[in-house]
């Protein structure tokens, strides 16, 4: 593999980052949205995840080869140690390694924010097409997820029904915690 480094995302990398977010966007249903978010919408999304959470970036070659960042797991003060992952990763850097590297600078950026619980949420069908496969559910299963939760034919993209998983790990100790 080539020399790959983990690095923290910044507003500057938002146009590369959607570059690679636009093809899971336009061409699967790993994502469940319908279109693209402009640079501005993208860049304020970054904004917003960065105000609390990690975000990084793989660079190979002087190129943005994916990303991983954790956001809020639901919103609410309950749910302050619990956190949500996201990663894509370049179409045509799949199945070498980064995923892995960047899952591990996330959960340990996370372990030092004392997040215990890690959750994923992932577009899911029993029958594999040309928009869907198991993969990423292979991936996170890989990285000591477990599946928690699963809403059937709960998203609609490209004229058929999706069903959707929840992932879940436990990356750090429960205990009575100070308020």
């Amino acid at each position: 593999m080539k020399n790959v480094e983990i690095r923290p995302a910044d507003i500057g990398d938002a146009e590369d980052i959607l570059k690679i977010y636009a093809y899971y966007v336009t061409e699967t249903a790993i994502s469940f949205e319908y279109d693209v978010p402009t640079l501005d919408d993208f860049k304020g999304r970054m904004e917003k995840i960065l105000e609390k959470y990690p975000y990084f970036v793989a660079v190979c070659d002087n190129r943005v080869v994916g990303y991983a960042y954790a956001g809020a797991f639901v919103g609410r003060a309950a749910y302050a140690w619990s956190a949500e992952a996201t990663i894509y990763i370049d179409a045509s850097e799949v199945k070498r390694g980064i995923g892995k590297m960047l899952y591990e600078t996330l959960e340990n950026a996370l372990m030092e924010m004392e997040i215990t619980n890690l959750y994923a949420c992932i577009g899911y069908t029993e029958t594999e097409d040309e928009y869907l496969n198991a993969n990423s559910a292979q991936f996170h299963e890989h990285m000591g997820f477990e599946k928690c939760g699963e809403f059937h034919k709960c998203g609609y993209k490209f004229g058929r029904w999706y069903d959707m998983i929840w992932m879940e790990k436990i990356i750090g100790r429960h205990g009575n915690l100070v308020l």
